[in-house]
C-alpha cells in the first residue's frame, strides 16, 4: 500500500510558477487549487446558503447532503478531552499534539491559543464523546491507572 505526505501552500501575495516547478522537481504532484474571492454585493449568499465554517472534527458526507465525523479531528478532540479530564495543564496538552503530530486545520502547530479556543467545541462534542465506547475503555484504564493497590 502506498502511502502519501500532503502539503498545502497558502498563497500570500502574487502567485509564482516558480513555485509549481520547485515543488515538481522535489517529487511534489499537484492534486487540486483552490481559488477563493471576496462576493460583489451583487452576488451575495442566497438567504440559507451556508457561510460558517465546517465545526471542527467534523467533514461533508461524500454525497454533499450532511456533516460527518472527520477521523482524525475526531481522535484530536479525544485527545485533548482525555487530558484535560485528567487535569493536564495547557502546555501540556499543547505537547501531547504536537510530539503526536498532529496540527491544526490550517496545518500549523498546536498552541495554547488553538487548543484554549477548541473549550467551545469540546463543550459541544463532550456529551457525544463521553456517550462513545471509546471513552469507556479510556475510562476504565485511567481508573485502573488511578485505581489504589492494595
Amino acid at each position: 500500500m502506498a502511502y502519501f505526505e500532503r502539503m498545502r501552500d497558502m498563497v500570500s501575495g502574487v502567485f509564482s510558477p516558480q513555485v509549481i516547478e520547485q515543488r515538481m522537481a522535489a517529487g511534489w504532484q499537484m492534486v487540486s487549487i483552490e481559488w477563493r474571492r471576496e462576493l460583489p454585493d451583487s452576488e451575495a449568499l442566497a438567504a440559507g446558503a451556508f457561510s460558517e465554517e465546517i465545526p471542527y472534527g467534523l467533514c461533508i458526507s461524500d454525497d454533499c447532503k450532511r456533516l460527518e465525523i472527520e477521523p482524525r479531528e475526531n481522535r484530536i478532540l479525544l485527545l485533548m478531552m482525555d487530558l484535560l479530564a485528567q487535569d493536564f495543564s495547557y502546555a501540556s496538552i499543547v505537547s501531547a499534539l504536537n510530539e503526536s503530530g498532529f496540527r491544526t486545520r490550517d496545518g500549523h502547530p498546536w498552541s495554547r491559543v488553538a487548543v484554549f479556543n477548541m473549550m467551545p467545541r469540546l463543550i459541544e462534542v463532550g456529551p457525544r464523546i463521553f456517550s462513545s465506547e471509546e471513552w469507556d475503555q479510556r475510562r476504565l484504564k485511567f481508573a485502573r491507572r488511578t485505581a489504589p493497590k492494595d
